[in-house]
């Protein structure tokens, strides 16, 4: 079976499971400074493999995207204003700094 005719989803499954022990990739993939980067690594590999899959497709499925996120430090969604979550979340003020904390120590007493 030509691997090309496969969805998407089920080839990129496929490229991470090759991945798995691919010691000389995987040292390429961790070397990667950004997720450009990462991107040229997987798509040789995918290109190795013969399963056609496209920069976009690495780009938009999971759990590539989400590797390329991590590499790249940036938010898949933003929320509000615009600020990626993972910087709403870092805020000087958790939650646990607001009433809850007031809460524990009411009865804590």
């Amino acid at each position: 079976m030509d691997p090309k005719t496969l969805p998407v989803n089920k080839r990129v499954q496929i490229l991470v499971e090759a991945l798995d022990g691919a010691e000389k990739t995987n040292e390429a993939l961790s070397s990667c400074d950004n997720g450009d980067e990462m991107i040229e690594v997987l798509y040789g590999a995918s290109l190795n493999l013969n399963l056609g899959l496209t920069r976009e497709d690495l780009m938009k499925t999971p759990p590539i995207r989400d590797w390329i996120w991590w590499k790249n430090k940036e938010a898949l969604v933003t929320l509000g204003s615009g600020t990626p979550r993972h910087q709403q979340d870092s805020s000087s003020k958790t939650r646990w700094d607001s009433w809850s904390i007031r809460l524990f120590n009411w009865f804590g007493r």
